[in-house]
């Protein structure tokens, strides 16, 4: 119990230090409940965990500076954390909501309060839940308007629309995870994906769930574009419209128009939409398909919404106008849209991009196997099991939060501090693979001291295929300076980063049979994951005891002079409340 009590006066200590962040802020306050509700789409009804009963959740909307006070219910029976995706978390690194790394899940009937400022950023971001695949139905956008009286670096727009593109499928997720782990194979795709939880014309039996823009001619509109499907990136276009994009992950960049655009799973994009000048005449498609690399099965579908001007005069059978998408694996056009954001670089938000570098890693991002278990049969690569790693290292979930473990000083056991900082054996990563796959299972952990600046290289490898991975750090913004395909080289490559106005990101896409390089600065205290977006999600194979099911993933802890940031997760079952 003295624990408890140490823990908590600890608490009231650090969280005396966050008014100085929130000064000028509102506190907002949101309740989720975590709750069953019945939900059909392809004439299929099922049962899904929702937030509030609605699919997809509810939006919260905050401005910078604002502080959020969300408590979350939990009435199903499945264990549930929420993840505020893209949030910084600065010294509320507690409430950053991975499973089993800032907190133990809250269990059926308990609550639990996530409390945090949000400083220094504005822009479209978006929660979810983060413990197994529930995230399928519990999803939300989370918009953070600028501070009262400061305007966009834009046109103002005559309306904002937040579109989070999301999935459907006919069975239980939690099912279909379930199947895939114990039997080490891929996971089943889903049935359909969908516009703000609805699939459109082009599946079966959904006409009616179609999601529609209406729209006024010569009025700019702000799309807040949101990608929270499981495992997919996709291509997204508006029949006969261009799209200006000023915005992803949450940070200005410097406008350009474009007729489709690309967006991997967990990163967001504010576009303007200029509509026509006078009343066209006619309907025009949204559409959305995914972008597929690697030899897995994948949803080959388009989810489909309509664009529709308002007008004054009644008109039936209008002309319909389709956009045309890139082909499914149009690398090159991934490829040059990428290269095309920039970061605005002016003086109200500058590119602060670090220009030495205290830390190099490198990190090998790709697919391996593990042994099927005695008297098991699993349908991996020749009776194996399909595994994620980084630098061949299979992350296996501990039944201790890892933030709670560090805090009590119980981390022996845990833990390890030892994560590699680049492969252990070297290989030629894109050409011809090794003939043995097998990865390394650990609860491994990087640690850097505060303040360290970072370069990180990561390179896709060709074992059981190349594939594009996208990769999402928590608690950080990062700037990506360079990308190319094929192996990374140190000598060549980085004369060519660019260190003046690279894009900031949360989350980047590895290239398919490629490399990418980011830099960021430690500056923030406690402990965040960084994954595999579409690995962890998709292949949740390291061991079979593990809990939380998220392979691939390096967790990152960060040393400080500063006082540690805390978890409220204890073996309490109480809410701990933070004090204002």
């Amino acid at each position: 119990m003295g624990g408890l009590v140490g823990f908590l006066l600890a608490l009231v200590a650090i969280t005396s230090l966050l008014p100085a962040y929130a000064v000028g802020g509102t506190t907002r306050s949101y309740e989720f409940n975590i709750k069953l509700q019945n939900v059909t789409r392809l004439c299929h009804t099922r049962s899904m965990v929702t937030v509030n009963g609605k699919f997809p959740g509810p939006r919260i909307v905050a401005r910078e500076g604002d502080r959020l006070l969300i408590k979350v219910t939990n009435h199903v029976s499945n264990n549930i954390t929420i993840h505020w995706h893209g949030i910084r978390q600065l010294r509320s690194g507690w409430a950053d909501g991975p499973s089993y790394i800032t907190q133990c899940p809250i269990q059926t009937g308990q609550s639990y309060v996530y409390n945090y400022t949000v400083v220094g950023q504005r822009g479209t971001l978006f929660w979810h839940a983060h413990i197994s695949w529930l995230r399928a139905s519990v999803y939300g956008p989370l918009i953070i308007l600028p501070k009262l009286h400061v305007p966009y670096p834009f046109v103002k727009p005559y309306k904002e629309v937040p579109i989070i593109f999301g999935e459907w499928f006919n069975t239980d997720p939690e099912a279909i995870i379930a199947q895939a782990t114990q039997t080490g194979g891929g996971p089943n795709v889903s049935d359909a994906y969908t516009f703000n939880g609805l699939p459109g014309p082009f599946y079966n039996c959904s006409a009616k769930d179609t999601f529609k823009l209406k729209v006024k001619p010569n009025k700019t509109y702000l799309l807040r574009l949101i990608n929270a499907a499981l495992n997919d990136e996709l291509f997204f276009s508006i029949a006969n419209h261009t799209l200006r994009v000023v915005e992803a992950d949450a940070i200005y960049v410097k406008p350009f128009d474009t007729e489709t655009l690309v967006i991997a799973p967990g990163q967001t994009t504010n576009v303007l939409l200029k509509t026509q000048s006078t009343f066209p005449g006619a309907n025009f498609l949204i559409s959305a398909r995914p972008y597929v690399t690697g030899q897995g099965t994948f949803d080959n579908s388009t989810v489909a919404g309509i664009l529709e001007y308002e007008s004054s005069i009644p008109m039936k059978n209008l002309p319909l106008f389709k956009p045309t998408l890139p082909s499914l694996n149009d690398t090159s056009f991934v490829t040059k849209f990428s290269n095309r954001l920039r970061s605005l670089a002016s003086a109200q938000f500058p590119a602060n991009v670090p220009q030495k570098v205290d830390k190099h890693l490198f990190f090998t991002i790709g697919l391996g196997t593990t042994p099927c278990a005695k008297n098991k049969t699993c349908q991996g690569p020749n009776g194996t099991r399909f595994a994620a790693s980084i630098n061949n290292v299979s992350f296996v979930q501990p039944s201790v939060a890892l933030l709670q473990s560090h805090f009590f000083d119980q981390s022996k056991g845990v833990y390890s501090p030892y994560f590699p900082i680049s492969p252990l054996h070297w290989f030629n990563y894109t050409g011809t693979p090794p003939n043995n796959t097998f990865v390394s299972n650990g609860t491994k952990v990087m640690v850097l001291p505060f303040n360290t600046s970072v370069e990180l290289v990561m390179q896709d490898t060709s074992i059981l295929g190349v594939e594009s991975h996208p990769l999402h750090l928590h608690g950080f913004n990062f700037f990506v300076v360079g990308q190319g395909f094929g192996n990374y080289n140190p000598k060549k490559d980085s004369k060519n980063f660019n260190l003046v106005d690279p894009v900031e990101r949360n989350t980047v896409g590895v290239p398919s049979g490629g490399w990418v390089a980011i830099r960021f600065i430690a500056d923030n205290p406690g402990w965040f994951n960084f994954y595999a977006w579409g690995m962890v999600h998709a292949l949740p194979f390291g061991s079979s005891y593990q809990l939380g099911f998220e392979d691939g993933l390096a967790c990152l802890g960060w040393k400080t002079s500063e006082p540690k940031a805390f978890t409220s997760t204890s073996r309490s079952p109480k809410v701990l409340k933070l004090p204002v």
